[in-house]
Parts: structure tokens; sequence; C-alpha cells
């Protein structure tokens, strides 16, 4: 996916990209066979668990011990001073199936919604559509392309495009879930508090959590607070270059409410962690120091930050994931925070010990690494 200045919220999509997104580099020793491991294909998970919090969470601690845990048990791992940041997104029915004006068939995934009747799209078809071309999508409704913007089509609607995608569109599940969305997928590849829409990929980490979770950790007095980054298709994007100072990573749009910033200060001073849900959460937070010198500053802008070993941490303490995909930026931004040889150990030990692995697979509780080195 190309990266785009575009974002869903047509007031953001003037804010321009910070320079300094793509400046921490991971150390030109480590190449993309170095975050590479086999996966048998069956731990690919391919449903969720019958209950949200019925995961497994690996626990990977400051010592890069390993604890097998059920994802439940998070709470146990929490403290009174702590403060988890949650993405609150809400992952769109973006894919549309449909022809051409010639009749061909077409699959289209927004990946922008850039106005209220306009929006980003890859489009797979035998032939690209041109510019002024109409597409007809779900057998209802037509759109007229009227450009390009690198790889992507830039889509007019006759309608509001949330409208039409709510009432034809599918949910884009991701290409490794071999089959098509179901009824049970609507809810469950949404987290309970989405609420800002414009994701077309969910954040999987918070997928684990239900109201009684969330419930039983606000009784305990930890501290909650939110982030919005609407995830893109970028998310799975393979990394194609050896060498990786010369990827490029996707854009994707994020806010940080004075709010969250206020929360997080607290934290900070009571000695209380900073504890992102996803890598997503993750993203959110460290880009926004990078904006400000380090220092987390409300803001709502694209970010291209590409988090590797040898980053320096501004903000997250620990950080709840998924397992992530092999050679994927996700699981170098894994080895920037736990290290290498942590990283390398944990994935081992997860499909030695049969975990299930990806978006509706389970979780690992991470504590940052007492070194960063490679």
């Amino acid at each position: 996916m190309a990266g785009s200045s575009l974002s869903n919220h047509p007031e953001q999509a003037a804010h321009p990209k910070k320079p300094t997104d793509n400046a921490n580099r991971t150390s030109p020793t480590l190449t993309l066979a170095d975050y590479d491991y086999v996966l048998p294909v069956e731990l690919i998970a391919q449903h969720p668990t019958t209950e949200r919090t019925g995961s497994r969470l690996l626990h990977v601690d400051a010592g890069a011990q390993l604890i097998d845990r059920q994802f439940a048990d998070l709470i146990d791992l929490l403290n009174t001073n702590d403060l988890l940041v949650f993405n609150d997104t809400r992952v769109i029915k973006a894919r549309l199936f449909g022809q051409k004006d010639s009749g061909g068939k077409i699959e289209v995934l927004i990946e922008r919604i850039t106005g209220s009747h306009q929006s980003l799209a890859h489009i797979k078809a035998s032939k690209s559509p041109k510019a002024g071309s109409r597409l007809r999508l779900a057998d209802a409704f037509d759109v007229q392309v009227t450009g390009r913007s690198n790889d992507l089509f830039e889509l007019t609607f006759d309608e509001p495009v949330l409208e039409q995608l709510d009432r034809h569109g599918h949910v884009p599940l991701p290409p490794y879930i071999e089959h098509a969305d179901e009824a049970g997928d609507e809810q469950r590849y949404q987290t309970v508090y989405a609420k800002h829409p414009g994701a077309v990929a969910a954040p999987t980490a918070g997928l684990h959590f239900d109201e009684d979770l969330l419930q039983r950790i606000s009784d305990k007095g930890v501290s909650m607070a939110f982030v919005t980054l609407h995830v893109g298709a970028g998310t799975f994007q393979p990394v194609r270059n050896n060498d990786l100072s010369k990827h490029h990573m996707h854009s994707e749009w994020y806010s940080i409410s004075q709010a969250t910033v206020e929360a997080v200060t607290k934290a900070k001073n009571r000695g209380g962690r900073v504890i992102a849900v996803g890598t997503t959460s993750v993203r959110a937070l460290e880009s926004a120091c990078q904006e400000h010198q380090g220092k987390l500053t409300a803001t709502s802008r694209d970010t291209e930050l590409f988090i590797t070993p040898g980053y320096q941490w501004h903000t997250v303490d620990a950080m709840v994931t998924n397992f992530h995909l092999p050679q994927s930026t996700l699981l170098m931004l894994v080895a920037a925070f736990i290290g290498m040889a942590p990283m390398k150990s944990a994935y081992l030990h997860a499909v030695k010990q049969r975990y299930r692995f990806f978006s509706y697979g389970d979780a690992m509780f991470l504590e940052k690494g007492r070194s960063n080195a490679v």
C-alpha cells in the first residue's frame, strides 16, 4: 500500500507527515531473515474463541522469563497505579464486490474515507478501471472512479460512504483467514469499546477484552485511556527489501486527546506503567512523542513510524499484543520492545506449545526488556 496524507476524517487530511517518522531505523546488522520463523499452518486461527477472554496469554516478563497463562489472568498482572491505553477505532465493512462497466468482476477494499462521499480504495480486477468509469457494487449502487493516488483508486459515492458500507459491505477479514466473513465476524472482529469508524483491520489485541473484564480491571483501580489509530490494510503489507532501512512504512491516521496525555502523565507521576493494548496503541503513543522531541502531546495526524531494534522508547512500559506474521513490521516492533533473543524464544515457545496465531489467535503480555540491545 502506498502512503497517503489523506485520512479517514476529512478535517484531518491536511496534516502533513513528519520527516522524522521513519528516523528510528534498525541496526544495519539485522536483515529481513532475522525475523523469520516456521509456523505450522494449522496454528493460524480461523475463528475466535467462544468467549473473548478464552484465549491463552504468553507472559514475557522483564527478565525474558516465559509464563503460560490464560487471558483472564491479565488482571493479576496489573497494578493499581497502571494505565491501560486502548485503541478505540471502529472497523468499517470495507470490502465490496461488484463489476465494471465492461462486466468484469472486481473486488474493492476501502482503505480510507476522505470525505463524506469520497474514499481511497484498493481494487482487484483483471484490468484496472480508468478515471471516469463507473463501478456497480453489491449489485445495488454505483461509484465513480475519479483518479489514482499511487496504488489506490479515488472513488466518489452518490450517497455517504459509511451508509453504503453499513448496508452493503463485508467485514474485511485478513488475507490469512480463509473463509468469507460470517454473521459472527461483524461482532467478533470488533472490540467492545470500538467508537470511531475508520479502520479496515481490527486492533486485534483488544478483541480479548469483554465488558466484564474491563469492569473488573476498573474495580481493581487500574486506569484506562484511549487513543484512535485507524488501522489500514498496509498492516498486512510484506517487507520486501532485505535491507530494512529501505522499507517505507505504510501511513495511518491517529489522534491522541489531551485527556489521554494527562492520564499518561498522572500514571508516570504515581509510579505506574503505561500499558498499550496492541501495537496500534504503541504506534500512536510513540508517534506523538516523536513529533514533539520525546514529549507526549495531544495531536491528530498521519504516522509512518517504523519501530525496530535500537528504537528509543518514550512512553510505553508494557504491552498486550497478538502473535504477528513472520518478517512483519509488527514482529520487528516486538523485537525492539523485549529484545531480539527474547522475541525469538517467545515465538519458538508459542509454536511448540501450540498457541493460536494472528488476528483471532492468542495474546502476549510483554514487559519491556531490561536491555533493548540486539
